[in-house]
């Protein structure tokens, strides 16, 4: 069913990221007293559940893989979030932590679009890439 793995397009990138965070903001509204921090906790290890996929990339069809090719690990998936995960941290934090949560996105993907191999600065540390597979039928 699958073929050969390729890099993952931008616009799927962040439609997955997307997704994850709103989980994050789903999760603070569920659970008023610690939903943030869970939230922010899923989104620091969710990469590395689901063998390299989390929610969003399992809906996009996307895969973290790290440079040996094995699906993504869970230190890898903090070491990959930790400025996003950061930036929605202080969010709570009115006018610095949403400056800083817009400056971190806004730096990730500028340098996504910028990368040749299709990286942000959380792969660059975590030595990771994402992947898209391949059907078939799109071979």
């Amino acid at each position: 069913m699958t073929g050969e793995p390729k890099t993952a397009g931008v616009l799927l990138r962040v439609v997955s990221k997307f997704i994850d965070v709103i989980l994050v903001f789903a999760a603070a509204e569920a659970l008023p007293k610690v939903g943030w921090f869970a939230g922010v906790g899923y989104l620091l290890i969710s990469d590395g559940l689901f063998e390299g996929r989390s929610l969003g990339k399992m809906l996009t069809g996307l895969r973290v893989v790290s440079a040996g090719g094995s699906p993504c690990s869970i230190r890898d998936s903090i070491l990959r979030n930790s400025l996003l995960g950061a930036g929605l941290l202080l969010w709570k934090l009115p006018l610095i932590g949403w400056l800083f949560c817009g400056a971190a996105g806004a730096f990730e993907f500028i340098l996504l679009l910028g990368s040749k191999e299709g990286k942000r600065l959380g792969d660059e540390i975590a030595k990771t890439s994402v992947l898209e597979l391949v059907t078939e039928k799109e071979s």
